[in-house]
């Protein structure tokens, strides 16, 4: 609770600051800031919170970021004398789309609407989301303080010395699942408080989750699926709707598709027999009270409407929810007040080594049983307070209860991603060597002439790493000599080949600065324009959960010291490699990232296998 309070100030402190270093002159498309905005249509949605459309007033550059997505909390703001003023309205995004959002208000608020509209420009930014670490807190004191015998028991096998224990059912193996897949499954179905379906890249985590959550459901008439993100349990939720279990979608989707759509609360809900009369009911209800005097015989009206009302959101909530074998939000929106006083026998938690472990706990005060699916040794959650997280706010529920209840855990360990090659270390230094490559892909490359790693080494070349405005980091020679890189490789292979094939393409650097660095010598790049959309350009926190067919990594750091920043997150690096299935070329000083051990054992590696090149020039754009 002291760490989250932590994270919470420093959230703030870093917030306000922002706000403080304003002013914004001229057109401002950052990833958390849009100015000016124009505003649009509005509407009323099914949970009668009125809705805005805006869109960026402007035209936004070409590398422009957003970090704005479905269920972020926002604030509106003005430009007055200088200085940022925040508008003290409760928004949320409900879309959002090449630079065009829906917001909605809360409380419906004309007022709020008329304060926005008698300004001259208005904008808007991505505010801090205070509503979840109320919800963290709360779900910190109810682990501590609930006293029913199956949450204490519970509670002492995930945080206390208690072991786990499990049944002896009888699991008939399904037919295309591998043997460790299937092991997974059935210690899932087995387990009394707590499984760990431990999946490392490639080795289908998805596909075995489906298949115990369908299993389980043959036992158990409805669970809990929950994930740390909307990005996360839309994923798994268009998995179990493709595989014909029926899907409750609660929160916002980010996935704005004809599934994700059918899936989703608000789509049911207005497709409801009953919603015609409450939509009716609520029209009524707008119109009277918008009246400017009302007498008995109105006040009695509203009253039996409202009443009505009520009956009919009732009705159609409880008849959602009796459909539906999954109920499908993120860890935080197990708290929306439709979850109100339901509760699981199973709550299965997606990307569990992502989520801070007070998120992980308010899904959990809902079941009986938790089952975690992820992998502890990829991206851990984002902490943006230092201290906190290394005083334990990013060590994540699932992490610890592997580390300490190992008999709970299953590793799939046949990977159907990568060459073996890009495979192998990536298994030695975070698997325990135990991965095996599929032989479906265990020698695949691009073309019969290609091998499946490089290393690119700028040790003897003059480059220099920098800081940019917003102190991200950046190398303007290594982006150069990257683009080279890929020139070449395009010119080796065949365009021809490339695209007949639909070879796609992805270059990721820890850095936001080198990224934007990189897709602006992309977008100008004549030569690669056939495939510019083959090639997508991210931080590696961006193509988390991806894969492409080649993988380029520029690793940014050039220095004598040694100092190597947050490549030190040892997780990030394995998300890089195993992102690539044929081909993974990095870019890199191998004398700076050498001094850390890892990265020495990562340059021997590619030296033992032939694949490490010193270039010894400078190249032009």
């Amino acid at each position: 609770m002291e760490l989250l309070r932590k994270e919470y100030e420093y959230e703030k402190a870093t917030y306000l600051e922002a706000i403080e270093r304003a002013p914004l002159s001229g057109d401002v498309a950052e990833g958390d800031c849009w100015y000016p905005i124009r505003l649009g249509n509005t509407s009323y949605n099914i949970a009668n919170q009125l809705v805005v459309n805006l869109s960026f007033d402007g035209q936004p550059p070409e590398d422009a970021t957003s970090d704005f997505e479905p269920g972020k909390i926002v604030n509106f703001f003005s430009i007055e004398n200088g200085k940022m003023r925040v508008l003290n309205h409760n928004c949320t995004v409900s879309q959002v789309g090449d630079y065009r959002m829906e917001v909605a208000i809360t409380p419906p608020s004309l007022m709020a609407l008329q304060n926005l509209a008698s300004r001259a420009k208005v904008g808007i930014l991505i505010g801090i989301d205070d509503y979840s670490y109320q919800v963290m807190q709360q779900s910190l004191k109810q682990v501590k303080d609930r006293s029913d015998e199956t949450f204490v028991h519970l509670r002492n096998v995930l945080a206390g010395n208690l072991q786990p224990a499990f049944r002896d059912l009888r699991y008939q193996n399904i037919p295309w699942l591998n043997a460790s897949q299937n092991a997974a499954v059935s210690k899932v179905l087995n387990a009394r408080e707590v499984a760990i379906v431990h999946g490392p890249p490639g080795t289908g985590k998805t596909t075995t989750l489906v298949e115990a959550i369908s299993e389980t459901l043959k036992r158990e008439l409805q669970v809990l699926v929950c994930a740390p993100s909307n990005a996360a349990v839309d994923w798994i939720s268009e998995q179990l709707y493709r595989r014909g279990i029926p899907v409750l979608r609660i929160g916002n989707p980010l996935r704005i598709n004809d599934v994700m759509m059918k899936c989703s609360y608000e789509y049911r809900y207005a497709n409801h027999p009953d919603y015609l009369e409450l939509f009716g009911v609520r029209n009524s209800l707008r119109e009277l009270k918008s009246r400017p005097h009302l007498g008995d015989k109105e006040h009695n009206q509203i009253r039996r409407l409202q009443h009505r009302e009520t009956e009919l959101e009732v009705k159609i909530r409880e008849e959602l929810f009796a459909n539906s074998g999954v109920i499908a939000c993120t860890l935080i929106g197990s708290a929306n007040r439709l979850m109100e006083r339901r509760t699981f026998g199973t709550v299965f938690i997606d990307e569990a080594a992502q989520a801070l472990e007070a998120a992980s706990w308010t899904a959990i005060l809902k079941a009986d049983r938790v089952i975690f699916a992820g992998d502890h040794q990829q991206l851990p959650p984002t902490v943006k307070c230092k201290e906190a997280g290394r005083e334990g706010l990013e060590r994540t529920l699932m992490q610890q209860v592997a580390k300490s209840k190992p008999s709970c855990v299953t590793l799939l360990d046949v990977q159907y991603r990568m060459n073996r090659d890009i495979m192998e270390f990536s298994s030695r230094q975070f698997y325990h060597g135990k991965l095996k490559a599929d032989p479906s892909v265990a020698d695949r490359l691009v073309s019969p002439i290609d091998t499946a790693l490089l290393w690119v080494d700028t040790s003897l070349c003059d480059f220099e790493e920098q800081q940019n405005h917003s102190r991200s980091r950046l190398n303007h020679e290594e982006a150069k000599l990257l683009m080279k890189t890929l020139m070449d490789y395009v010119k080796v292979i065949g365009m021809e080949h490339l695209l007949r094939e639909q070879t796609d393409f992805g270059i990721i650097s820890p850095y936001k600065g080198q990224v934007r660095l990189l897709r602006k010598y992309l977008r100008n790049n004549k030569m690669l324009k056939p495939l510019r959309k083959q090639i997508s350009v991210n931080t590696v926190d961006g193509f988390q959960g991806q894969e492409r067919d080649v993988i380029l990594i520029s690793m940014v750091r050039d220095n004598t010291s040694g100092s190597i920043g947050f490549l030190n997150d040892l997780r990030r690096m394995n998300v890089a490699i195993t992102r690539a299935r044929m081909k993974l070329i990095v870019f890199g000083n191998a004398e700076t990232l050498g001094k850390t051990k890892f990265y020495e054992k990562l340059v021997e590696y590619f030296e033992e296998r032939g694949a490490f090149i010193q270039e010894k020039t400078n190249f032009a754009p």
